[in-house]
């Protein structure tokens, strides 16, 4: 057992840190297995050597965070934990950035990990981002910010937010109301970051002038779009086909950003994903940065990053699992089967040949009809 102090400049620093009545403090110990004490403008670490460096290296950086103006909350103190573990404590400052974008109700949009820092400066040094990763990433909604800055800017005329009209397991045929009304669920989550930047009045203000446009993706074909900010979201659900001419609409003084989960694709089997396709037709393009994040940029739910993680070991096991077999064999057997009823007509599909009675009852049935 050992006991290390961090001396404090300011208090109310330790106040953002330790969070409300002390939750902040307590994940930390509970996470390190470690006893802090704040007494005499000190914070006293005790327990094993190695968990008070750590301990000791993360508050450090949590106390520069919050002497930045930084909001210090349980996601941020977990992440934190997670640089120091990794032996990254040195890329703790890099988290104290430039705000992307100000929401209606004056919240400051900031990249809350360094995967997203990355994301946020390709979007904002190249013409073409691709962001890659799992949900609760913030790939849509930093790219939202991002927009509706640069229109704010007067960089770009336009906000354009598209998206393919791909069914996950339903139909939409049997929605009620027009193709509009069909379509909007899908656009749902761009409706809802654009709700969030602007403000349901000054988004409808926009949208009525033309400054913003959210369709579904068929309907750029023919388009050339120029001085705008285009955001391509659900990529992984865009055929190659649909890339390559989502692609070739990008006009003069426009920028884009595609994004999408390439591990939630609801394309048919046959189908390869333009997403996939690009990544690699794309790579090494100069003004194209292709940005890959991890589990680790998640800041939803804590739940939502250990079932990314619990999905990405079970993917990773052997092929040969019950759930990548089963489903294939017993397709096999019931194609099999419609094979051999196609080919024979309700005769045995081994032998082809039906037996008397078969015979006899389709001779009757002939005979009825």
């Amino acid at each position: 057992m050992i006991e290390r102090s961090i001396e404090v400049e300011r208090m109310e620093h330790v106040i953002s840190v330790f969070g409300s009545f002390d939750q902040n403090l307590r994940l930390i110990e509970s996470e390190l297995s470690v006893k802090i004490l704040d007494r005499d403008n000190l914070i006293h670490i005790s327990g094993e050597e190695e968990n008070v460096m750590l301990a000791e290296k993360a508050i450090s950086g949590l106390l520069a965070l919050a002497a930045r103006g930084e909001i210090i909350d349980a996601q941020s103190v977990r992440y934190i934990l997670g640089l120091v573990q990794s032996g990254k404590e040195n890329e703790i400052q890099k988290l104290a950035g430039d705000v992307v974008c100000i929401t209606a109700k004056g919240k400051p949009i900031k990249p809350k990990t360094l995967g997203q820092k990355e994301y946020c400066d390709a979007i904002a040094k190249n013409t073409v981002t691709l962001g890659i990763g799992p949900a609760g990433t913030g790939k849509t909604y930093l790219a939202v910010a991002a927009a509706v800055a640069a229109f704010r800017a007067e960089k770009v005329n336009r906000i354009i937010l598209t998206r393919p009209a791909v069914e996950a397991g339903e139909r939409l045929g049997f929605l009620p109301g027009d193709l509009q009304s069909k379509v909007d669920p899908y656009l749902r989550p761009l409706y809802d970051a654009l709700f969030d930047m602007l403000g349901a009045d000054t988004y409808q203000k926009y949208l009525e002038k033309g400054n913003i446009e959210v369709a579904p993706l068929a309907y750029m074909r023919g388009r050339t779009l120029d001085d705008s900010f285009i955001i391509l979201d659900e990529a992984q659900n865009t055929s190659r086909e649909q890339m390559k001419m989502f692609l070739t609409r990008i006009g003069f003084g426009s920028k884009v950003v595609i994004t999408g989960d390439i591990t939630q694709i609801d394309l048919p089997e046959d189908k390869v994903s333009g997403l996939k396709v690009a990544m690699r037709v794309l790579e090494g393009i100069d003004d194209i940065a292709v940005c890959t994040l991890t589990g680790a940029d998640v800041v939803r739910h804590r739940l939502v990053q250990k079932i990314i993680e619990a999905y990405e070991v079970y993917e990773k096991q052997d092929p040969s699992t019950e759930s990548t077999k089963t489903p294939k064999n017993g397709e096999n057997r019931n194609q099999a089967g419609r094979t051999g009823n196609r080919s024979s007509g309700g005769q045995n599909p081994v032998t082809r040949r039906p037996s008397a009675r078969s015979a006899g009852q389709n001779g009757r049935r002939r005979g009825h009809a």
